[in-house]
């Protein structure tokens, strides 16, 4: 079995009989030896391996170039080089997979539209595999943070037949060719389906239930967006909690960002070293900026008055009534108060059918959590949990509350308060890896007009 580079870096002491595996990022060749740095994936830093010439092996040095996969046994002893700790004395060496002279990944800064055409090396770059690693290990800290306070992992359906923003920007699922397109019942399910955009909707069902909930899946948005910030597929985390309010709503949300800041800053494995290096200088004073200030609540009503009264230019209008944008919340959060900020009671008519309506008839109770450097980066709401009240939401948004009987079903047998939100995953490696482009964080990314492999 081989050893992983990242547990050989950490060796307190010694080894012998090593195996290690991994790609050549680089080969220096002397006349009696050569060094090769060596990268397994599993961390950003490389392992130095000494071939001495004569050894099992070294015939095929001159193929082990960059890119080329190699086995090396060997003895882990200390390095006298500046900068590693560690190296391995190579009694055999094997040349596994061969990179001809046309691998793309020479030693040489690569742009990231460059990198994006070759989606499926890119994780191979160090600054690639700092991000995927970042994702992984978020992936794992999420579902640690909701199992650790009793929350059951519900997998909501990709396939549905509710849309739950009342958008319409959701992708159809059918079977039907296209001369027969319009007709649902003869479809593969007997209606129009889609492709959900929400797990929120289904995760009611079982939050009245099962108390706490949360989803954590892949949700997909026909929006024509070709921004920086938008993709036709990806994740989403949605708890969901019964006999919760809204307070109850952002103190969970609130507490959610934090933990995950902190699991970015205190098991990063190095790679935050790297974000900061080439993506942005100030990304680590920005992560402890988040994780050591408590967040400010405030109304909408008040976040406009603060935003007209600035002085401030912006590029989007500031009016009651409309949506913040990005530069209004970063202005929030890094200008005037200098913190994260949570902003709630948000007006009804810029909002969807299932939020709750407050008792002034002109706002629901719904927050967006906001953080320096990206803005939104969580958006939820306490439900309505009244049946009059949603039947009236219905006909004001123009549904039909036939297609949600079995949501309405909720609201007839023994409802509760209940609260939920919805964090992006991939708006939060943007904001905990400094990456600008939403692509940059998603593996292979779909976004208008484009989707490879």
């Amino acid at each position: 079995m081989r050893s992983l580079i990242k547990h050989i870096l950490r060796h307190t002491e010694p080894a012998a009989d090593l195996q290690v595996a991994g790609w050549v990022r680089t080969r220096r060749d002397s006349k009696a030896f050569s060094f090769l740095e060596l990268n397994d994936g599993s961390c950003l830093g490389n392992l130095q391996i000494i071939a001495d010439a004569g050894i099992p092996g070294y015939d095929e040095i001159v193929r082990m170039t960059t890119g080329a996969s190699i086995e090396a046994h060997g003895k882990l002893i200390h390095s006298p080089a500046a900068g590693q700790q560690w190296e391995l004395q190579a009694t055999s060496i094997k040349l596994i997979g061969e990179a001809p002279d046309d691998y793309p990944l020479q030693k040489k800064g690569h742009s990231a539209e460059f990198l994006r055409t070759i989606a499926h090396l890119r994780p191979r770059t160090n600054l690639y595999g700092a991000v995927f690693r970042t994702r992984s290990r978020m992936a794992y800290a999420i579902h640690r943070f909701f199992q650790e306070r009793d929350f059951c992992y519900v997998h909501t359906p990709i396939i549905t037949a509710s849309d739950c923003e009342g958008a319409g920007e959701m992708f159809r699922v059918t079977t039907l060719p296209d001369d027969q397109i319009a007709q649902e019942t003869r479809d593969f399910f007997g209606k129009r389906t889609y492709l959900t955009v929400s797990g929120q909707l289904e995760g009611e069902t079982f939050a009245c239930a099962l108390s706490n909930i949360y989803t954590f899946g892949p949700t997909f948005r026909a929006e024509n967006s070709n921004t920086s910030r938008h993709a036709a597929e990806f994740w989403m985390i949605e708890p969901e909690v019964a006999f919760c309010d809204l307070t109850g709503d952002m103190d969970l949300a609130e507490t959610l960002v934090k933990f995950l800041v902190r699991e970015m800053l205190d098991h990063h494995d190095g790679d935050l070293a790297i974000f900061g290096k080439f993506v942005d200088k100030g990304l680590h004073e920005r992560l402890e900026f988040v994780a050591s200030r408590p967040f400010e609540r405030i109304p909408y009503t008040q976040a406009v008055e603060l935003l007209k009264a600035s002085g401030a230019e912006f590029a989007y209008p500031v009016a009651y009534g409309l949506n913040l944008q990005s530069e209004h919340e970063r202005w929030l959060t890094e200008e005037y108060f200098k913190k994260p900020v949570t902003v709630f009671n948000y007006p009804i008519e810029i909002k969807p059918f299932y939020m709750r309506r407050n008792d002034d008839d002109l706002t629901v109770t719904a927050m967006d959590v906001l953080v320096p450097g990206i803005g939104e980066i969580i958006g939820g709401s306490q439900r309505e949990e009244r049946l009059d009240v949603l039947m009236a939401n219905f006909a004001k948004h123009g549904l039909d509350a036939e297609a949600y009987n079995w949501y309405v079903d909720l609201r007839r047998y023994g409802s509760v308060p209940h609260a939920g939100f919805g964090l992006g995953f991939e708006r939060l490696l943007m904001f905990l890896t400094g990456m600008a482009n939403i692509r940059d964080v998603i593996p292979f990314a779909r976004t208008p007009g484009h989707c490879e492999f």
